[in-house]
């Protein structure tokens, strides 16, 4: 027995020394059982694996502006007073959703400016470098040489269309049929004047039946800025009344647009797209301006936003003497911007049919050969 014991404890593994090799393997398996239903299937043969995403929300840099803002273009100014709405928050009560909101529309607004389809396109120097000389003798040779010939037209005070005048009016409407509202059709007309100088153009779209506002800031017989829709009773009547407004152009596009009710405008000062809106207009076949040095803005705006896309006739003066509103730098940059405004008139359609030279021989204060102003006629000849 004794020698039994002996021989058994030499030729096998103790007790303890079994467990240590059970234990190992136990763990394992229960391992195995614990975690293995988590662990994700292998992807079998034939069969897609699905695939989980994930949404992370990404707050926009409050800089963004400053990094990815479009440079200046030449002959801009910088609008202080637009810099200060930018620095408005919207009025949320909640501060982060304010900034947030504030971050998405610089954004947004950054942008349009960049990527939208009818930005101002700056056009070459007309030399090699910036000359005062190149510049001028290239707008006045564009302003006086009209680019569409119209066998029969309208002139200040007349209703009927007759032959081009021997002598050189102030301006001129094409009356050619297929440039002219149909008869059975509505005609708006609007003009912008503060000078008094447009009563001749008023008689004449009066007299073709036109539905006629008068827009002036400084009328005391204006509506008070709310207008209404007076279709009914101005079209085909012969000598339609004209309705005066206190109202006048805005060149800014509002930071905040407000639904606005047909036949209110709610401002003393609009952009023609929403004066046109409020008063229910998609069209204006003949408009006349006389903006006092602010038409070059203006313009810039009806540009980019393609509201000339629905004026037929437009009959404006243009001033030369100095810049005009919000319009800086140096004088050759000034002249090249103004160029590049009468160029994207003629891509936005808009054809010369008639120049009048106006009184004074200065541009941007300097003594030229050419005049101070001109009042242009032009006929969009892509309605």
């Amino acid at each position: 027995m004794r020698s039994c014991a002996r021989r058994c404890g030499r030729g096998s593994l103790p007790l303890s020394g079994i467990l240590l090799l059970l234990i190992p393997p136990f763990l394992l398996a229960l391992q195995l059982l614990v975690v293995g239903p988590r662990l994700p299937r292998a992807t079998r043969t034939g069969v897609e694996q699905e695939v989980a995403f994930s949404v992370i929300s990404i707050e926009p840099d409050r800089n963004s502006r400053q990094r990815g803002s479009p440079s200046r273009r030449p002959g801009l100014e910088e609008d202080g007073e637009e810099q200060e709405e930018e620095e408005e928050q919207v009025e949320v009560e909640d501060g982060e959703r304010r900034e947030l909101a504030r971050a998405y529309e610089d954004e947004n607004e950054m942008h349009s400016r960049q990527m939208g389809p009818r930005t101002l396109e700056v056009q070459p120097w007309a030399a090699d470098e910036p000359s005062f000389t190149a510049e001028l003798d290239r707008i006045i040779t564009y302003i006086t040489r009209p680019q569409l010939n119209c066998s029969r037209v309208l002139s200040p005070g007349q209703t009927q269309a007759s032959l081009p005048p021997a002598d050189s009016p102030r301006w001129l409407l094409c009356a050619e049929d297929w440039l002219l509202p149909a008869a059975d059709r509505p005609c708006v007309a609007y003009s912008f004047s503060m000078d008094g100088l447009d009563a001749d153009f008023l008689k004449t779209v009066s007299g073709l039946g036109c539905e006629v506002h008068s827009f002036d800031p400084s009328t005391s017989s204006a509506s008070g800025g709310h207008l209404g829709n007076s279709l009914a009773s101005n079209h085909g009547d012969g000598g339609g009344v004209v309705r005066r407004h206190k109202m006048w152009l805005e060149w800014r596009a509002p930071r905040k647009r407000r639904k606005k009710t047909r036949g209110s405008l709610g401002s003393v000062s609009q952009t023609l797209a929403d004066i046109m809106a409020s008063l229910g207009h998609h069209t204006v076949h003949f408009l006349y301006a006389d903006l006092l040095s602010a038409e070059w803005r203006v313009f810039q705006n009806w540009i980019e936003s393609g509201t000339l896309q629905s004026v037929h006739h437009l009959v404006a003066q243009v001033h030369l003497q100095w810049a005009g509103f919000e319009v800086g730098g140096t004088n050759e940059e000034v002249l090249h911007y103004w160029f590049s405004v009468l160029q994207g008139l003629q891509a936005s359609g808009l054809k010369l049919v008639h120049s009048s030279a106006g009184e004074g021989h200065s541009v941007l204060k300097q003594t030229v050969v050419g005049h101070s102003s001109y009042m242009l006629s032009w006929a969009n000849t892509r309605r």
